[in-house]
């Protein structure tokens, strides 16, 4: 992830927040619906696949406001290692956690995936909205594989359609953005030699992969 992207994000964190930190409003409208539905349903994906939770730990890669590590952790995950380039995500994700009361069983954390040390295996790995803006995905799974007892959960913004067209001019002077077909996505997965699935949910891929179980 370039500089100008963990600027870009650091910049957007109380609005990338606001687009789903109420629940209750989060995903209603024309543009939600046809923009975002892929962003609630690939979150009640990956807590459903994170079961059991319980005694568990996580690390939520690009962790933004926190809401996935804040969720599980509720559910009763032990550990949870929040990992982010922004600050200002990382602020609002320790705040949202103390509110929860899970702070103890969370920690932030501000850093580079691909270099910084990480020095544990966890249960579960949770990759939502990262691949959109790192160069280098076949590093990233890699790493993810290599720090993962169970499974671990992507997604991959699909390319074209005029979703895809849409958000790469919305996005074109903010940061750097890559967009993935099912094909390029399977070949990367493949390569690990690990089990994995792929389910279109909208505007996104979304994966299961299970560094532990070989194809």
């Amino acid at each position: 992830m370039t500089e100008r992207t963990a600027a870009f994000f650091d910049r957007y964190a109380v609005d990338f927040n606001a687009i789903y930190g109420n629940s209750d409003r989060a995903f209603d409208g024309l543009i939600n619906r046809l923009f975002r539905r892929s962003m609630l349903v690939r979150y009640e994906r990956t807590l459903a696949g994170c079961r059991p939770i319980e005694g568990c730990s996580v690390i939520d890669v690009g962790c933004g406001p926190g809401h996935y590590s804040v969720a599980l952790a509720r559910a009763g995950a032990e550990r949870v290692l929040g990992l982010d380039f922004a600050p200002g995500m990382l602020k609002i994700a320790g705040a949202a956690a103390k509110a929860s009361g899970v702070a103890q069983r969370c920690s932030f954390v501000s850093g580079d995936f691909l270099t910084d040390p990480i020095g544990e295996k966890f249960d579960y790995a949770v990759v939502m909205g990262f691949m959109d803006y790192v160069r280098d995905a076949r590093a990233v799974i890699d790493r993810v594989c290599a720090i993962t007892r169970r499974r671990a959960f992507f997604s991959f913004p699909k390319a074209g359609g005029p979703l895809a067209w849409q958000r790469q001019l919305r996005y074109k002077s903010r940061c750097d953005l890559f967009l993935y077909r099912e094909q390029q996505i399977r070949e990367l997965l493949a390569a690990t030699g690990a089990a994995f699935s792929i389910e279109s949910i909208g505007r996104d891929f979304f994966v299961t992969l299970e560094p532990g179980r070989p194809v």
